[in-house]
C-alpha cells in the first residue's frame, strides 16, 4: 500500500506587494480557483488542504476552498509552521507538498516528478528551486509528516516559523535531496508577486483561452514564439521577496497608489538606499525606531525630519496628548490651550504681541505671507531659503527653473503654478545684502522671507542690515524658523542674534512630533490677517497646542537647546578626525544641532549611500545628516563612530581607485528633486 499524499496549500489574501492577489481573475476564474484546477490533475495527490489565516479579510478563501470540496486550516498569519501542522492533522497522509498560492501555473507532471524523487531517494525533504533551475512559479517542496513535526518542535525565530521549511533545509538533522532540470530556466519568471507578475500570467492564461490543462513546456514554447508576452515582469529578481524587507514591498505598493510614494520628498527611501532603505515603522522611542520586520535602528540621521527634538515618543509629551483626546480633541467650541500657547510664545519674544497657528510648515509660511501683503498692500515678496510648497514659493522658478537651486532643494518644478504669480516673489542668496538691495530697487516689497541661518552662519551685520532695509522700504520682515528655531536658544535662533523681525514662524520641534506650527508677529502688522480670510477647520484641534505646552515645558526644565548643540559639535569633531585619518575631504554644514557633511568628491552621492548601506547592516539609520535629540549621548555617538570608521575607509579605497560599484548593492541614492520627478 502506497502513502497517502496531501498538498498544503499555502494562502492569504494580505499581501504586502499585491493584496488579494489570490482571487484575481484569470480569464474568469480566480486565481486561486486555476491553481487547484492545475494541481487536481495530478493523480499521485489525494488530498488538497488549504492553509489560510484567521483575519476575516481570509473568509472569502475559505469560502472559495469549500466551493471546491476542500479542507482548510486556520492559524496565525506570522506563524506559518503551525497553520501547516494543523492542516497536516486533518489528513493521514505521510507525505506532504507544499505549494504557496501565488504560483497558478504549477505544473501536474513537475509536481508528479517531485513526489516520485522522493519516494524513490529515502529522503526527509526534497525541493526543486535549490539550486533554482526551473523557471521562478514551478516551486515544489516534498517533505514527510514526521520531518513537519520535527520542525515544527525545533523551530524557534521568527523566520523559521514564518517560512515553515527553514529549519528542514538548514539545520543538517534532515536527509534532502534535490530535483533538477537539465537546463537552467530559473531566469523565467511564471510568479505573481508584482502586479507586472499578474499582466504576464493574464496574458499566457489569455492565450491558452483560459483552460488550464497546458504544460509548463507548452508555456516555454509560447515563450520562445511570442516573448513581448512575458516582458513586463523581467526587471524583477528570483525570490527577490525574501530577501527584501516588508518596508520595501510596502514601498513599491505605496507607489502604485500614492503620487511620489509618500507625503514628504525627505523621507523617500531613494534618497538614502534605494531598494534597501526599511521605509517604513512600526514602533519608535527615544533615539530608536523599529520597522516592519521588528529590526530595532538607532536613528543617526534626520530624526522625523528634525521634529523629535525630546526624542520620540516623549513620555511627558505623550501623557499630555493622551489627556487631550481622553477630554476630547475637537468640538464646536475652541480650546484653551491655543491661548496658553500663544501666550507663552509672546513671552519668550518680547517684540512679539500676538499669534496664528497652523499644522505645517508650508501653511504658516503662507499665513506669514499672507498677512505681510495684506498689511503693505504689495505683492513682491524677497526670500532666502526653504519656505515649502506654495504656489507664492514656487513662483519664483516661473521666469528661470534655477531660481531656487541655492535654496536647498534644486529642481524644483513650477509646474501647476499660474504663469501670472512670475516676478511675485525674488530670490536672493544668504549673506548676499547686495543681492536683496538689488532687488528693493527694482521692486515694492511686501516682505523679505529668510531664514536665520541654515549651512552657514550669517555675516556680522547681514541681519541687521536686512532689518534696516525692511524699516526704510516699510516691507515686513518675516524670519523663517520653521527648523531652527529651539535648537540653540529656547525660542528663536535670531534671539542669538538680536535682531527682531516682524513675523517669525515656528514649526518642527514645538509639538515634537505632533502637528503644530505658529506665526508670530507684532500686533500692528498681524492685525491684518483680520482683513483677509486666513481659517482651517483643525487648526482648531486640540492636540498641537496640548503638545506644544509640554514640549516647551520639558525642553525649558531640560535645557534642551544645550543638549542637542553639544551633541552636534561632538559629531562634528569626530567627523572631521575620521575625515583626516583617512586623508578624505569633506565639507561640513548646518547648525550643531542639524548638522551634516559631503565629500568633496564627483561620487560623494555614491559614498553617501554606501554609508547608509553599511550603517543600516550595523543596526543604525544613517548617512551624511545628523539631527541629534535629547534621547542620544556621547556613547551612542562613540559606537556609530567606530562602525563609520571602517566604512571611511572603504571610501579611501575607493578614493585611491577601488570601484565604488563593487562594493554598493543597489543604486546610487538620488538628489532633491531632479532625481525623482
Amino acid at each position: 500500500m502506497t502513502d497517502r499524499i496531501a498538498v498544503i496549500l499555502q494562502a492569504r489574501m494580505g499581501s504586502t506587494r499585491l493584496p488579494g492577489k489570490v482571487l484575481a481573475d484569470l480569464s474568469g476564474k480566480p486565481l486561486l480557483s486555476f491553481l487547484i484546477e492545475r494541481l487536481q490533475r495530478c493523480l499521485l495527490i489525494d488530498d488538497i488542504i488549504i492553509a489560510t489565516t484567521t483575519n476575516s479579510t481570509d473568509d472569502c478563501i475559505v469560502n472559495l476552498a469549500h466551493s471546491h470540496g476542500l479542507l482548510v486550516a486556520r492559524g496565525s498569519e506570522q506563524d506559518v509552521l503551525s497553520r501547516f501542522v494543523q492542516a497536516a492533522d486533518l489528513t493521514t497522509a505521510r507525505i506532504l507538498v507544499r505549494i504557496t498560492g501565488d504560483c497558478p501555473l504549477i505544473d501536474p507532471q513537475v509536481l508528479t516528478t517531485a513526489i516520485e524523487l522522493f519516494r524513490s531517494s529515502d529522503v526527509d525533504y526534497l525541493n526543486n528551486f535549490e539550486p533554482p533551475s526551473f523557471p521562478d512559479g514551478l516551486d515544489v517542496e516534498v517533505f514527510s509528516r514526521n520531518a513537519l513535526l520535527l520542525a515544527q518542535s525545533h523551530s524557534q525565530n521568527d523566520i523559521q516559523r514564518e517560512h515553515v521549511t527553514s529549519w528542514m533545509t538548514e539545520s543538517g538533522e534532515l536527509r534532502i535531496s534535490t530535483y533538477q532540470h537539465s537546463e537552467d530556466l530559473s531566469r523565467h519568471r511564471w510568479t505573481v508577486d508584482e502586479p507586472e507578475d499578474l499582466e504576464v500570467i493574464r496574458s499566457v492564461v489569455s492565450f491558452f483561452k483560459g483552460n488550464s490543462d497546458f504544460s509548463w513546456i507548452d508555456v516555454l514554447d509560447l515563450y520562445s514564439r511570442n516573448p513581448e508576452i512575458f516582458s513586463a515582469n523581467t526587471h524583477f529578481l528570483r525570490n527577490e521577496g525574501s530577501s527584501i524587507g516588508q518596508g520595501q514591498k510596502l514601498w513599491r505598493r505605496a507607489k502604485r497608489v500614492i503620487p511620489g510614494g509618500n507625503m514628504l520628498l525627505s523621507k523617500r527611501p531613494e534618497l538614502f538606499l534605494p531598494n534597501l532603505w526599511p521605509a517604513y515603522f512600526s514602533k519608535a522611542k527615544g533615539c530608536y525606531v523599529w520597522d516592519l520586520d521588528g529590526i530595532m535602528y538607532i536613528d543617526m540621521s534626520i530624526m522625523g525630519v528634525g521634529t523629535n527634538i525630546l526624542g520620540y515618543g516623549n513620555p511627558e509629551v505623550d501623557e499630555a496628548v493622551q489627556f487631550a483626546i481622553s477630554s476630547g480633541n475637537l468640538s464646536t467650541l475652541n480650546c484653551p490651550e491655543e491661548v496658553w500657547l500663544a501666550e507663552k510664545l509672546v513671552e519668550l519674544h518680547p517684540w512679539s504681541d500676538m499669534v496664528r497657528f497652523a499644522r505645517t510648515g508650508g501653511e504658516a509660511n503662507a499665513i506669514a505671507i499672507r498677512i505681510a501683503r495684506a498689511f503693505t498692500g504689495r505683492d513682491t515678496v524677497a526670500i532666502c531659503g526653504y519656505h515649502g510648497w506654495h504656489d507664492w514659493y514656487l513662483a519664483s522658478n516661473l521666469r528661470d527653473n534655477s531660481n531656487l537651486e541655492s535654496h536647498l532643494l534644486p529642481g524644483l518644478n513650477p509646474i501647476g503654478v499660474p504663469n501670472c504669480l512670475e516676478g511675485s516673489t525674488q530670490p536672493f542668496n544668504f549673506n548676499r545684502f547686495d543681492e536683496l538691495e538689488h532687488i528693493a530697487s527694482k521692486h515694492s516689497l511686501a516682505a523679505v522671507k529668510m531664514e536665520v541661518q541654515r549651512s552657514v552662519p550669517p555675516n556680522p551685520d547681514f541681519l541687521l542690515s536686512v532689518r534696516e532695509l525692511c524699516n526704510r522700504l516699510g516691507a515686513v520682515l518675516i524670519f523663517d524658523e520653521c527648523t531652527s528655531g529651539f535648537r540653540e536658544t529656547f525660542g528663536g535662533l535670531h534671539l542669538k542674534y538680536d535682531v527682531a523681525p516682524d513675523i517669525a514662524i515656528f514649526g518642527k520641534t514645538l509639538g515634537n512630533g505632533y502637528a503644530i506650527t505658529a506665526t508670530i508677529g507684532k500686533e500692528e502688522v498681524m492685525q491684518a490677517a483680520q482683513s483677509s480670510f486666513i481659517s482651517s477647520t483643525f487648526w482648531t484641534e486640540r492636540i498641537g497646542p496640548s503638545a506644544a505646552l509640554k514640549t516647551l515645558e520639558v525642553m525649558k526644565r531640560d535645557t534642551s537647546w544645550d543638549t542637542v548643540t553639544n551633541l552636534g559639535l561632538y559629531m562634528r569633531a569626530h567627523w572631521q578626525a575620521l575625515a583626516d585619518r583617512h586623508d578624505l575631504s569633506i565639507t561640513q554644514y548646518g547648525l550643531p544641532a542639524l548638522c551634516g557633511f559631503s565629500f568633496n568628491s564627483d561620487y560623494h552621492l555614491h559614498f553617501k549611500t554606501l554609508i547608509s548601506q553599511q550603517m543600516l547592516k550595523n543596526g543604525y539609520l544613517a548617512d551624511t545628516s545628523f539631527y541629534p535629540s535629547v534621547s542620544h549621548n556621547e556613547s551612542i555617538i562613540d559606537s556609530y563612530i567606530s562602525h563609520l570608521d571602517a566604512i571611511f575607509s572603504l571610501i579611501s579605497d575607493c578614493q585611491r581607485g577601488r570601484n565604488i560599484y563593487d562594493l554598493l548593492e543597489g543604486p546610487v541614492c538620488h538628489s532633491g528633486f531632479k532625481r525623482l520627478n
